[in-house]
């Protein structure tokens, strides 16, 4: 155990030495990486901050039925009824508003009230206001009932105002797929660029790895040093990308808060978790052992 003990801090040992004594190229492969990693961090940030928002924002949607404007008065309220009865688990509320109740309101409004006095009778159908459950998949079944009250006799148009929440739905899957992608890319960048300075490391120290072969180190002890290199590299890198990533999030909530006080609301964005930053931090860690793995056993083989 004492040994094993020895063995890896001499390999951390090696591998800090190693970073000091190119401070410059050092210097630069971390930005890089950490640049490349701030970028799915911010990312990530908008749309873990931005879904909270997006729910409480996110009214009900409503159906409204309209009926025949030749449909008796209590059409309405029977089709209202029928409604609470076969779709209870679908629904919120439902309202009845009729023809002549939307008649007031629109005379109410003094754009209409000049062209509403020149008609001999009231146009307006009654309409039935369904207020829809909040449910997973809301647009499909939104739509889905909308398919049903169409069939109904005495319906004449289903209004179903859902097309905002299909593109909100849209928007945030196509944010999710994208930020999937580009960590993905981000991930190759790390890779490559951790497999290149392991490279050049194993070459420029292929002389002492061939010493230490003769007096008997065995490929284990050889390696250990560039697989903490990449290890450190990247875990140096993740943790600068943090600080860029906060760094960048100050104005940007500044401007965010400004914009939200005109609307009476706040909102800012905030990096995940802790957990999941740590979590982040040691796979980034990983990545980069398991780049500097492939890249010692491709290129110490002389």
């Amino acid at each position: 155990m004492k040994s094993l003990f020895r063995q890896h801090h001499y390999a951390i040992t090696v591998t800090l030495r190693r970073l000091l004594a190119q401070p410059i190229s050092s210097l630069t492969n971390l930005l890089v990486i950490a640049l490349a990693l701030a970028l799915p961090l911010l990312g990530a940030s908008f749309l873990i901050s931005i879904e909270p928002v997006a729910k409480q924002v996110s009214v009900t949607p409503e159906l409204t039925v309209f009926l025949k404007t030749d449909a008796a008065s209590t059409v309405a309220e029977q089709l209202a009824r029928r409604i609470r009865d076969e779709h209870a688990e679908q629904i919120v509320k439902v309202r009845v508003i009729s023809k002549q109740r939307a008649l007031e309101d629109l005379r109410a409004n003094p754009a209409w009230e000049q062209a509403l006095k020149v008609l001999p009778v009231n146009p307006l159908p009654d309409a039935i206001v369904v207020e829809l459950a909040p449910v997973d998949d809301l647009a499909k079944r939104a739509d889905q009932l909308a398919n049903v009250l169409r069939k109904w006799q005495g319906v004449d148009i289903v209004q179903l105002d859902s097309a905002w929440v299909q593109r909100l739905e849209a928007l945030l899957r196509f944010g999710r797929i994208g930020l999937l992608l580009l960590a993905l890319s981000v991930m190759l960048v790390v890779l490559a660029t951790v497999f290149n300075t392991v490279r050049m490391q194993a070459l420029s120290q292929r002389e002492e790895i061939g010493v230490a072969r003769l007096v008997g180190a065995t490929e284990s002890f050889v390696r250990r040093p560039f697989l903490y290199l990449g290890a450190l590299t990247c875990s140096l890198a993740a943790l600068i990308s943090l600080g860029i990533a906060r760094l960048t999030l100050a104005p940007l909530n500044d401007a965010l808060a400004s914009l939200a006080r005109t609307y009476d609301a706040e909102f800012a964005l905030t990096l995940p978790a802790p957990l999941v930053l740590t979590a982040c931090v040691l796979i980034v860690a990983a990545l980069g052992a398991l780049s500097a793995r492939w890249s010692v056993q491709r290129n110490t083989r002389f």
